[in-house]
């Protein structure tokens, strides 16, 4: 239902809300300018002696513990009559209510939303985000039952969420599952209504900015159109696209039904900054299936007061970055140009992340909760995420190698859609004999040496299967490389390459810079002074360690002077094109000089 009519500072009738759910939720809006709001919760009478009342400590999508509960004050809690409950709280996201007898209970309490870049919950002059883990409490004993949340707000805002609607500011769920990944935006924005393989769709936008809404829906279309390429039916009937253009905060988000997508306002007009945004347009949408519709065990049920435990969060979140590109692709969004230089540029960072050659992607999995980043991650540590998506990349061409192009990870994905949706979740040896019955091969020695070990890929080897090389261009040379990175605007190192040139010297990220050969060295031109030196000079480097001036002598490396491109093999055969288009679904895009078409 689309919602369009306002309700002027007004909740809606309470006897209304008891005909739809159990747990009631009602949240006032109307002074919202300091980030704060009233929030009421009505729970279903209770036969124990207390009641559990929790808050998340995570949010869906993001695999870390956070502060939510701090965003709470003035909790209060009521029987049935309006006497006031005893409460303590047991946790950073517990409180516990005595009852003396049975009795519904009303909790209240003052909630602080100013978590924009969290994507949790914002509340300002112009707008409300809320996502319920950060938002609203729920009681365990009432997790199940259906909920019903009406907001107050002003009269100018509009109200939109994936959750069902029976008024302009009325949402009902299922259950509190639901409700917390289903995030509500309200206020004053732009709205967009579309349809794509027979799915309503919305695109909601809150901030000013230089996008341009008839290419975003234009595209969003097309996008939304090609889920077929891999699964067999939708687990949605409606899902709204939620963007807001910021002054700063950037990510996004995937739920159930819809996606929040941050961009700083200005960063959609140039090609470069639109294609960032449709690109993680299409990774939230796919996770709509790939993580909200079917994801690892020791992620079903959610737990919101800790920790999820997986080996597999490469699948969740890798493999829906391998597939983020495809699908703009086979929808003509991007172009084959644009698609080879996205994957060089994730085999380069590859490349350069000594981290790769220390943690597995299932160890990197595991370890998702409290993995930091800086130069200890990159140093050390792989990436669910970018190698993750190389580990798609390997486990697709190997199917397709194996099954003679009959079958490709689209297929594994299209068979734990259906063997595993939720409540069921799935384990390593679930994905393994999906492998086994779809390829008729065992797979147990290709996951420990992809899966469980650090993951080591012969990249040519890989490539030519598809009828493509690495290739740095006629210009390139070897220029030198210092091997470390200063902050941004700053001489203070934030990264030293793990055995590069500078790590060798002893330089540790930290260090600040303040000479080379004597000569004074500044921020704007560090980059530059090394491109004066060959590969194999060595420098004098003169820094500040731990506030002790030392000089220290740094042999150059060398590194491409050019990017890296994919390119077509020297005559490509019949073989590698065919491998080509059932690997991404389009034809061979190159002409016969082995240039990509127009």
């Amino acid at each position: 239902m689309k919602l369009a009519v306002p309700l002027i500072l007004i909740f809606s009738p309470f006897f209304l809300s008891q005909a739809h759910a159990d747990v009631n939720y009602r949240i006032d809006l109307t002074q919202p300018q300091h980030h704060l709001a009233k929030v009421e919760v009505d729970f279903p009478r209770s036969e124990a002696k207390q009641l559990s009342v929790n808050l998340p400590v995570w949010r869906t999508g993001k695999y870390q513990v956070l502060p939510l509960g701090d965003a709470i004050r003035h909790f209060r809690a009521e029987d049935e009559s309006g006497r006031a409950l005893a409460w303590q709280r047991s946790a950073s996201g517990e409180w516990q209510v005595k009852l003396s007898q049975p009795t519904q209970v009303k909790v209240t309490y003052q909630l602080y939303a100013n978590s924009l870049g969290q994507r949790v919950s914002h509340i300002d002059a112009s707008h409300a985000y809320l996502d319920a883990s950060g938002v609203f409490v729920y009681s365990p004993d009432f997790r199940d039952q259906k909920v019903n949340v009406s907001l107050k707000v002003p009269e100018a805002w509009r109200s939109y969420s994936g959750m069902e609607s029976k008024d302009a500011h009325l949402f009902i769920a299922d259950n509190y599952d639901v409700l917390v990944d289903s995030p509500i935006e309200t206020g004053i924005s732009q709205h967009r209504a579309f349809s794509a393989d027979g799915r309503d769709y919305e695109l909601v936008v809150w901030g000013e900015g230089n996008y341009d809404l008839d290419k975003m829906v234009e595209d969003l279309t097309k996008l939304s159109g090609q889920a077929k390429a891999i699964w067999s039916g939708y687990p949605f009937k409606r899902y709204v696209y939620m963007v807001h253009a910021t002054s700063g905060a950037s990510g996004a988000t995937e739920h159930l039904n819809s996606t929040v997508i941050q961009r700083p306002r200005f960063s959609f007009r140039e090609r470069k900054d639109y294609l960032g945004f449709i690109k993680t347009a299409s990774h939230e949408f796919i996770h709509t299936w790939n993580v909200k519709a079917y994801r690892p065990q020791g992620l079903v049920p959610y737990d919101y007061q800790q920790e999820g435990i997986t080996e597999l969060l490469w699948i969740a979140e890798g493999s829906t970055s391998y597939f983020q590109s495809q699908l703009l692709l086979r929808a003509g969004v991007i172009t084959p140009k644009e698609f080879l230089e996205d994957l060089a540029r994730r085999i380069t960072r590859n490349e350069q992340t000594p981290g790769r050659e220390v943690q597995s992607v299932a160890e990197a999995s595991a370890g998702q909760w409290v993995a930091g980043g800086g130069d200890y991650a990159q140093n050390h540590s792989s990436n669910i995420y970018a190698e993750g998506y190389l580990t798609s990349l390997a486990l697709d061409f190997s199917l397709l190698s194996d099954t003679r192009l009959k079958t490709s990870y689209r297929d594994l994905h299209a068979k734990l859609y259906q063997d595993f949706k939720l409540p069921v979740g799935y384990q390593v040896s679930d994905v393994q004999q999906i492998l086994r019955e779809l390829s008729g091969k065992d797979y147990g020695d290709w996951w420990q040496r992809h899966v469980n070990s650090p993951l080591v890929l012969d990249y040519e080897a890989l490539l030519a299967k598809a009828g493509l090389k690495k290739d740095y261009g006629s210009d390139n040379k070897a220029i030198a490389y210092a091997g470390m990175q200063t902050r941004e605007g700053s001489l203070r190192l934030s990264h030293v390459k793990r055995e590069g040139p500078a790590w060798r010297a002893g330089i540790v990220a930290g260090d600040e810079l303040v000479a080379i050969n004597g000569l004074k060295v500044t921020a704007e031109g560090f980059a530059a002074r090394i491109k004066d030196f060959t590969p194999g000079d060595t420098i004098k480097v003169t820094l500040f360690s731990n506030d002790t001036l030392k000089e220290v002598a740094l042999t150059l490396a060398e590194q491409p002077s050019e990017k890296l491109k994919l390119v077509s093999v020297d005559k490509p055969s019949r073989k590698q094109k065919a491998f080509f288009k059932a690997w991404l679904g389009i034809d061979w895009p190159f002409d016969g000089e082995g240039k990509l078409k127009k």
